[in-house]
């Protein structure tokens, strides 16, 4: 990213003007800092030998201007440009949206530079979790059963089949089973049969009906749908006993087709229970990396500890998937240098051309984003948003690069392109093979994907004190002082093999994951 963070203490909040704080400044040359506490107008800002007296209030994880900057001048944060002024900026204001903007600028990729060799561990040292090992050699993390739909006309149905499994008792002779899960979506009608959505859509439901993950699926279809059941199913690589299809207008209705297929389900629980976790290598994970309600903490404290885990699992021959490809634009050079070859540079910058084309055709724009609570944390621009996010993805070189719902090839560091939004991006993950995911926020996401499980990693220790429900680890401690990126990463990496092994995550014990399945609907709506 040009310049390893260098976080300090947290500061304490502003206790009035002329109090000193601390800033973090994330490159040598750049021309701001974040503020660890809020700051009122007079309070000095100190960033190693170098103070700012702040000109304004400014929002704890917001940015300090450290150097005098003119009309038009490139503003630097990571050692990256993040945008550009758009008024003078002295030294000690809040730089925001009042005085930076997003302009299109050239990059230099050098294809390959940052390639370095990954010291793989060697095989008698590396790791083990307790994995659920198929038939056919894949390994899994849980062990369910899914309901998946065609079609929305057959949502209701495929999620009332579910239903009946999460009544008291129902799954208590099956203690390996983890639940039954209704996988539904709202499309599958009213596109074109050959056109692009459809193609996602029949590759996605594929990703899932074949996951190592689901012990077994029973497909609803309405009956008259564009995406029919039978073409669906015969693409698929299940045994006779793992799939049953049938169509709601085939079972002759509602009543006929939900009793049905509590019975198929029923009949299928015996087999799926007969599992057993064991030792199995570490490079068996397919680890997704995903994150949602961003603040300006991610790109300082969880994301890079995500990063180091990562890193931490292709050293021991696994796979790793960084996604959201709006979401890496203004930081993809970076990725591009750490490509493996010269075509895998350009796939990935094939994509970036492709998103740009498809957000103008939707009279929209790359710089349509961040959000506006990733604004509230922070964060100006897509730029900036964008070089926070990638480092997620480490350090290792990037092998890979495949389209949305693809199965992923590792081992090693691919990229999917995926959109931003969580659960499209994660679906999109699982359907390509991810049996573990780990989403970091700072805002303060609510997440779960079944049937994979989620680890949520806090940007900071003030939200996983708030939400603590829903986060597993607590990165925040990086920009307390009290841990290192390296030791939360070295912590998160234990946590996914904990996790892998069947320890449950929040997201998990509260119950998400069965209305986070959202396909990438991509055409017309007919």
């Amino acid at each position: 990213m040009g310049a390893e963070p260098v976080p300090g203490p947290l500061g304490a909040a502003a206790a009035g003007a002329g109090s000193t704080l601390v800033g973090l400044r994330l490159g040598p040359d750049d021309d701001v800092a974040v503020v660890t506490a809020d700051v009122a107008p007079g309070d000095v800002v100190a960033v190693g030998p170098v103070t700012a007296t702040a000109a304004d209030a400014i929002g704890r994880g917001h940015k300090i201007a450290l150097r005098a900057l003119r009309p038009g001048d490139p503003v630097h944060k990571y050692g990256q440009v993040i945008g550009f002024a758009t008024a003078p900026i002295a030294p000690g204001m809040h730089v925001h949206t009042q005085n930076l903007e997003f302009r299109v600028f050239a990059r230099d990729q050098h294809v390959g530079v940052d390639v370095r060799p990954t010291v793989q561990v060697d095989a008698a040292q590396r790791r083990t979790f307790d994995g659920i090992i198929r038939a056919d050699g894949r390994v899994a993390t849980r062990n369910y059963l899914g309901v998946l739909s065609s079609v929305n006309c057959s949502a209701t149905v495929a999620k009332a089949i579910a239903g009946h499994f999460t009544r008291p008792g129902v799954l208590d002779d099956y203690p390996g089973v983890d639940g039954v899960v209704a996988l539904t979506h709202a499309s599958g009608c009213g596109m074109d049969a050959a056109g692009d959505g459809r193609a996602v859509l029949a590759r996605t439901l594929g990703g899932y009906a074949n996951h190592p993950n689901l012990a077994g699926v029973l497909l609803v279809g309405l009956g008259c749908e564009v995406n029919q059941v039978d073409a669906l199913a015969g693409s698929w690589s299940l045994p006779p006993e793992a799939l049953h299809v049938m169509t709601i207008q085939g079972q002759g209705g509602t009543r006929a087709t939900v009793a049905e297929g509590i019975d198929r389900l029923g009949a299928m629980l015996p087999g799926a229970d007969q599992v057993a976790r064991r030792p199995v290598p570490v490079s068996n994970l397919v680890l997704g990396l995903q994150c949602g309600g961003s603040d300006a903490f991610s790109g300082i404290t969880a994301n890079p500890a995500l990063g180091v885990a990562a890193d931490l699992l292709v050293a021991e021959g696994g796979t790793v998937i960084l996604g959201e490809t709006p979401e890496i634009y203004g930081a993809e050079h970076l990725l591009a240098r750490r490509a493996v070859n010269a075509d895998v540079a350009e796939r990935l910058v094939e994509r970036i051309r492709w998103w740009g084309s498809y957000t103008a055709a939707n009279h929209g724009s790359m710089d349509n984003n961040p959000s506006p609570g990733n604004k509230a944390g922070g964060l100006t621009t897509i730029l900036e948003k964008s070089l926070g996010a990638v480092a997620k993805a480490g350090s290792t070189a990037l092998v890979g690069v495949c389209g949305y719902a693809e199965a992923v090839v590792g081992p090693g560091l691919v990229f999917m392109d995926t959109p931003g939004y969580d659960p499209v991006s994660v679906t999109g993950m699982v359907a390509g093979g991810a049996n573990v995911v780990c989403f970091t926020t700072g805002r303060g996401s609510v997440f779960g994907c079944k049937p994979v499980p989620s680890l949520k990693l806090a940007t900071t220790t003030a939200l996983y004190e708030r939400m603590g429900d829903d986060m597993d680890i607590d990165c925040g401690v990086i920009a307390t002082g009290e841990a290192s990126i390296e030791d939360t990463g070295q912590r998160i990496f234990d946590a996914l093999i904990a996790t892998a092994s069947g320890t449950r995550t929040r997201s998990e014990v509260l119950g998400f994951g069965d209305e986070e399945f959202v396909p990438w609907q991509l055409g017309a709506v007919m």
